[in-house]
């Protein structure tokens, strides 16, 4: 339908969250449609008004009613940006208790290239079970960059290692973009 690939930016809270308006606009000049679909927290931190008017899609956080037709594109590509610890877990364990993780859960077994770029206190991740369940996905397939990637400077800079990493994901997967 877009005669480009199509993106799904899967959104956490965490303070990167706030500014995922810039990486979006990074990735549709690198040519992806994408749409976005955020954990229920996300959803109510992010401009989901302004995100649908750039990307023309509506941001998803809820689970369609049955016999409801899915708003979105078929996906190409998975980003998980920023994925919380709490997402993380939940995904390496197969919870599936919101749509952000369903849509993961799925992905995680089609053979779509998937990036995840962590982000939590180091607290956190110190955690013993952040490891684990970070190589059980890297395991069935996740590539993931280092922990907090994401700087804390403002601006569209913030997210040029993110885009980066999409370029290589893309590359090493075969996913050409259509230059408009």
């Amino acid at each position: 339908m877009t005669g480009r690939p199509v993106l799904y930016l899967v959104v956490c809270a965490a303070p990167p969250a706030l500014r995922i308006g810039d990486l979006v606009e990074l990735l549709r000049t690198d040519g992806w449609t994408v749409c976005v679909i955020a954990t229920p927290t996300a959803a109510t931190w992010i401009d989901t008004e302004g995100l649908e008017a750039r990307t023309g899609y509506p941001v998803r956080a809820q689970w369609r009613r049955p016999g409801e037709s899915d708003v979105l594109p078929k996906a190409d590509a998975v980003l998980v940006a920023p994925a919380t610890f709490n997402t993380l877990n939940k995904w390496a364990v197969g919870i599936n208790d919101n749509l952000a993780l369903g849509i993961l859960n799925e992905m995680l077994g089609s053979g779509l290239p998937i990036l995840a770029c962590p982000h939590a206190k180091s607290a956190l991740t110190t955690h013993p079970a952040h490891a684990t369940h970070v190589r059980l996905l890297t395991e069935a397939g996740v590539r993931m960059l280092p922990d907090n990637t994401l700087p804390v400077n403002d601006g569209p800079s913030r997210w040029a290692a993110v885009r980066d990493a999409v370029r290589a994901n893309r590359t090493t997967h075969t996913i050409e973009p259509i230059p408009h």
